[in-house]
């Protein structure tokens, strides 16, 4: 694909895409855009590189409409360019927008309670096609697949699952290979054992939820696609996102500072490129911060012990440890974020602790609702401030910014979770890259 050009501002910006094993895509007539990238850093004077992970975008042409929006947006912040410019010499940003296919919700498919379906397909061959992508396109999971969206079809609501029903999303959880490790595990692990009973009569109750639908009998299955998706983020960010990581640090000089943000998921692809695999991965040198915006990852995984995990570190630590960010760590938290906010708890099987007392921390949450948690972290809570107030944002640092009142719009079983693209969510991250 060619350097994209926002539409909002013109800023160009190179996009990359993978497939769901972490490979670049190799079909594009214009050539590996690493290669691009690569030989860009070496012929242009970059002072700054910025890479940008998204979270559930399941296609190129989705991942392309939230970046154009993420970048106008910082884009139009011309007083936080003009003070990086006098901050930077020459200041020339360079930024990557990181693709990688994920879908989450299967939105498209349950939005507002109806299903649609490709063109001359059935709709239960649709569906099944879909969600095996998604989960495992192994036989014994296309057949758990055709009973739950089989019944699901048929407009059934009972009060609890059918036995068969049941004994599908089991097949199906096996199928997937998700662990249930608790929450010291990582991304796609840290769950408690998958109890499809437990998630459908949590999701059944929607006055208590807020919300008007979560697919019926198809909500487990959600629950499912939400953690498989964990897991692809950090198996991607361990390898694609590392290696593109190292090879942009080694082609440019250490004068040149280096910026990551993730959204929801995207925080995952972030923090498993800095992290490395396992873990373990060695930078050429840290990068200079780190935004993590509305992240749908557990709120112990940066702090050096789980408080009820004894012993256990998050699966993100080595991240501060190591040293691997020079700057301030920011976090977005935001209340009308109902899908880190309450569907975060829900599918990773919590019992008493979707619904939790003021000021406590529960065992399963997320970034987004919380922030980043624990011991063995220099935490700051703040409010996210207006674009014309300045933050006072150190090193070594996680700030925790209170954001309701900005990432506050939108509805259905996300809520705001993706209200990201504004000027106030901008400034904070220029901030934190100045």
């Amino acid at each position: 694909m060619p350097i994209e050009t926002t539409p909002g501002t013109g800023t160009k910006y190179h996009l990359i895409a993978f497939d769901a094993q972490g490979n670049e895509r190799t079909d594009d007539p214009y050539g590996l855009m690493s290669d691009k990238i690569l030989t860009a850093l070496g012929e242009e004077s970059v002072t700054d590189v910025f890479l940008l992970s998204h979270g559930w975008q399941g296609d190129t042409p989705s991942a392309r409409s939230q970046y154009d929006k993420w970048i106008d947006a910082t884009a139009q912040c011309t007083t936080d360019r003009e003070a990086f410019a006098r901050a930077r010499p020459g200041f020339n940003a360079f930024t990557i927008g990181f693709h990688w296919p994920s879908l989450a919700w299967g939105d498209e498919e349950l939005s507002g309670g109806s299903v649609s379906f490709a063109p001359g397909a059935s709709p239960l061959e649709d569906l099944v096609n879909k969600y095996a992508a998604r989960l495992s396109n192994t036989l014994a999971a296309r057949e758990a697949l055709r009973t739950i969206i089989a019944s699901a079809l048929s407009n059934i609501a009972p009060d609890s699952l059918p036995p068969e029903v049941r004994s599908a999303y089991l097949m199906l959880d096996s199928e997937a290979s998700l662990g249930s490790r608790g929450e010291g595990a990582d991304p796609g692990a840290d769950r408690e054992p998958f109890n499809p009973d437990r998630v459908y009569e949590a999701t059944f109750d929607s006055v208590s939820f807020g919300w008007a639908d979560l697919g019926g009998l198809l909500a487990p299955l959600r629950a499912l696609t939400f953690w498989k998706m964990k897991d692809r983020a950090k198996a991607i960010g361990e390898s694609a996102g590392y290696q593109l990581l190292c090879k942009i640090q080694q082609a440019t000089h250490n004068n040149v500072h280096i910026h990551l943000m993730g959204h929801s998921f995207g925080c995952i692809v972030v923090s498993a490129a800095l992290a490395g695999p396992k873990g373990t991965g060695e930078l050429v040198r840290p990068v200079q911060s780190l935004a993590l915006v509305q992240g749908a990852l557990s709120l112990w995984s940066y702090c050096s012990a789980i408080p009820s995990a004894p012993g256990q570190a998050g699966f993100f630590h080595s991240i501060f440890s190591d040293g691997k960010v020079r700057g301030p760590v920011i976090t977005t938290v935001s209340a009308k974020d109902t899908a880190v906010g309450r569907f975060y708890p829900i599918g990773a099987g919590a019992r008493g602790d979707v619904q939790f007392a003021p000021g406590t921390l529960p065992k399963y949450g997320g970034v987004g609702s919380f922030g980043a948690r624990g011991p063995g972290l220099d935490i700051v809570d703040l409010e996210m401030q207006p674009v014309n107030t300045a933050y006072q944002f150190a090193g070594g640092k996680i700030y925790n910014l209170e954001s309701t009142r900005y990432i506050c719009e939108g509805g259905g079983t996300s809520g705001a979770h993706s209200d990201i693209a504004k000027p106030e969510v901008a400034h904070a991250i220029w901030s934190a890259a100045l």
